[in-house]
């Protein structure tokens, strides 16, 4: 239920427009200013990390959109996780998509013809993200970024408040899918606590109401405040969802905020250590979910990072994961080199050739075959499936990766019906 259009240019040339001086990076969870916006920018691009954060001045945020906008080298884009899922299904012109975010004309004009808006989407106005790319060894001042990465920032109140939420589940009963995606949880966090807690039960409410024949993945995104990461893990989102999708950020805020295994990592170092993160994995779906036990609907994992790609499932209720985690892992090397196909002078290697399955139990150790990319072990009734990704040497975007990455790996995903 999140749309809107990616404003998509370089970090350095924008902040350099608005006349802003390279200088010492300092971690913001929420912008205030220009001042806090050059800090946080620079904090992340040291570190090569993604970031998403929300702009709370409206007025001096459409002055940074307008200069952004209008840039020469900017470039406007379909954005938002759930608009971009959607994107992504329609390239395949056997489906039709169902999609409810706030669509403004400029976004409405990007869509392709195979989604469906309703009425009750439009909006006169467009929400416009700001999307501040890097590149590898790139400088501004004493900065310099380990790694090509996005930090993103808006001042979006109407994917905040999942104002689209009901039309959607609403729309429902006529559209008839298949499956249902969701996203855009992350953007309440501009909201106060108290919203923030109605609307998030508001939407288990509406979530509820979704026939439960119709599986729902559930794709998160960057976030900052522990707490309501760990209302949406405990009590309210994960049990009603069947599938999830996260990256390595994600994760380890998601573990953090539960206090659940390698919580104590305060950040990765370089490409995320394979056993660290199947630990993780485990945890999750051993503690939130489908057991005998337990009402949770959940029963599989799609995690990304930019070296491989992890399908965790729990047995006996998906099927096909080799080819989806493959096809998620193709769609990160064509999507992010803007290639059909694989071309293998553009992209490199980055996985570990060699590791461990786990560091908390007794783990196996794996060494990759060029012959056989997916790996596959298991671990107490739970099936991991892993890949190397190609990773694109000069990626020509990196917005959405994400996205596109679980779109594909659902389009290969069978599901069993139970």
């Amino acid at each position: 239920v999140n749309a809107c259009v990616d404003v998509v240019l370089s970090g350095v040339k924008l902040l350099e427009a608005l006349g802003l001086e390279p200088g010492e990076g300092k971690n913001h969870a929420v912008l205030n200013s220009r001042q806090d916006l050059r800090e946080a920018f620079a904090h992340f691009m040291e570190r090569g990390a993604a970031a998403e954060r929300f702009f709370s001045d409206a007025e001096a945020f459409q002055d940074i959109a307008r200069t952004a906008s209008e840039h020469p080298a900017a470039q406007l884009y379909v954005g938002g996780n759930a608009a971009l899922i959607g994107q992504k299904l329609a390239t395949n012109p056997d489906l039709k998509i169902l999609l409810c975010g706030p669509v403004g004309p400029k976004l409405h004009e990007l869509l392709d013809d195979n989604v469906v808006v309703p009425p009750e989407s439009m909006q006169e106005r467009d929400e416009f993200h700001l999307i501040l790319e890097y590149q590898a060894g790139e400088q501004w001042g004493r900065v310099r970024a380990p790694a090509a990465n996005r930090f993103i920032f808006s001042h979006d109140l109407s994917n905040g408040a999942l104002n689209m939420l009901e039309v959607f589940v609403s729309s429902l009963d006529e559209f008839q899918p298949d499956l249902v995606v969701l996203s855009g949880l992350h953007m309440m966090e501009g909201q106060s606590k108290e919203m923030r807690q109605r609307r998030l039960m508001e939407a288990v409410a509406s979530i509820s109401d979704i026939p439960t024949d119709i599986p729902i993945h559930l794709e998160l995104a960057s976030m900052t405040d522990q707490d309501f990461m760990s209302n949406i893990m405990h009590q309210q989102v994960f049990p009603l969802v069947n599938s999830i999708g996260l990256n390595e950020q994600e994760l380890l805020f998601l573990t953090q905020s539960a206090s659940g295994p390698h919580a104590s990592l305060a950040s990765w170092s370089g490409i995320p250590d394979v056993g660290v993160v199947s630990d993780i994995l485990f945890w999750i779906l051993k503690e939130h979910g489908k057991t005998a036990e337990r009402a949770s609907d959940l029963t599989r994992i799609h995690f990304h990072t930019l070296a491989y790609h992890i399908l965790v499932t729990v047995d006996g209720h998906w099927g096909n994961q080799a080819a989806a985690v493959a096809a998620g892992a193709r769609a990160a090397g064509t999507q992010a080199c803007a290639t059909d196909t694989i071309d293998t002078s553009k992209v490199f290697l980055k996985a570990p050739l060699e590791f461990v399955t786990s560091h908390t139990e007794a783990p196996s150790k794996i060494s990759l075959n060029p012959d056989e990319p997916v790996v596959h072990w298991h671990r107490e009734g739970i099936s991991f499936h892993f890949t190397p990704v190609l990773v694109c040497k000069d990626p020509v975007r990196t917005v959405g990766l994400g996205d596109a990455i679980s779109a594909e790996g659902l389009l290969y995903s069978e599901v069993y019906p139970q």
